[in-house]
């Protein structure tokens, strides 16, 4: 009997561990967070709530989008980075995974030790446009008057440090000629002062400019993609002008902090794979501007190192920065 016992003892032992294994395991156990470091109606924000509603079907728990926005996304980046509840994850700009490192003086997280790379949701080219009257109606035949106008020529950004800032001086960079950075607050004050004469080409997303490009008030000169894009299939690409190595798109992710168990990020990843996959959302961020990409962990990983090489090098040589 006493055998007995022990045996049946055992038994319920080991199931009991067993059932709280299994516990364990079954996650998400509440709601999911999804923080973005940037303003309602801002692309990330409008990624984010575009896979809200999928994901909570595929986890089975509610997904919250939170909104912390400042500093060019670092604001929600350094969140993202300090959640420890295993229930948060992020959508993140490209700007704080692989520039911020080098343009802030004291970024308060690492991008490389901080976070674990989930999907890469979609890329966008910038459109290089220039005032209509500027325009001489070929790509070669502005590109020797822009090397020929010198000091003449001013770029707008969205301010020191952007997409548009870094990539047209990479640009410069490339192609060899010269033109001042004036920034501004926003794409439509650059458009505005386009249009004024007061500056004579920008970087601007597609779905910015296409618009007045089509409505001929201004000329688009190229996309910043190394190849063509489908987002503006009839522009030549930065290969085609002679920016050879040059390869400037902005793009958007999905983040986990690094602390997040390995296995509740593989399921977050193989779950955003099918979803980004899915026809309906492809077709959704391409009418917003953006075309699909291969979502794995690994393909991000090797976008965010790539990128982070080219901008290292570029800040370093030019001394960008934004804080002391």
């Amino acid at each position: 009997m006493n055998k007995r016992r022990f045996i049946h003892t055992a038994l319920v032992f080991a199931s009991g561990l067993a059932l709280q294994a299994q516990a364990a395991d079954a996650w998400p156990s509440k709601p999911l967070r999804i923080i973005v470091g940037y303003p309602s109606g801002s692309s990330p924000d409008i990624q984010a709530r575009m896979l809200a509603e999928p994901l909570s079907k595929a986890l089975g728990q509610a997904v919250v989008v939170e909104n912390k926005p400042g500093a060019s996304g670092n604001i929600g980046a350094d969140a993202l980075a300090k959640a420890d509840d295993g229930h948060t994850i992020g959508v993140i700009g490209n700007g704080p995974l692989t520039s911020s490192p080098f343009l802030y003086a004291k970024l308060p997280y690492q991008p490389h030790k901080d976070f674990a790379p989930i999907a890469l949701i979609g890329s966008a080219p910038l459109v290089w446009v220039v005032p209509k009257a500027e325009y001489p109606g070929s790509t070669a035949a502005y590109l020797k008057a822009v090397h020929a106008d010198g000091e003449r020529l001013a770029y707008g950004s969205i301010g020191p440090g952007s997409g548009g800032h870094l990539g047209m001086e990479l640009v410069k960079q490339a192609l060899g000629f010269k033109a001042l950075h004036v920034p501004f607050n926003g794409g439509p004050p650059i458009l505005n002062a386009m249009m004024g004469g007061q500056v004579q080409l920008t970087l601007l997303p597609a779905a910015t400019v296409m618009p007045l490009v089509q409505a001929g008030k201004l000329a688009a000169v190229a996309v910043t993609s190394a190849q063509r894009s489908p987002l503006a299939p009839e522009l030549p690409s930065m290969d085609e002008l002679g920016a050879k190595g040059v390869n400037i798109e902005v793009w958007n992710a999905v983040m986990a902090p690094a602390r997040m168990p390995a296995a509740h990020q593989a399921r977050l990843a193989s779950e955003l794979a099918k979803i980004l996959g899915s026809r309906e959302i492809r077709q959704k961020l391409l009418l917003q501007g953006w075309k699909d990409q291969d979502p794995s962990p690994t393909a991000l990983t090797q976008r965010i190192q790539a990128d982070t090489a080219v901008y290292r090098n570029l800040i370093a040589q030019k001394g960008i920065k934004i804080d002391g």
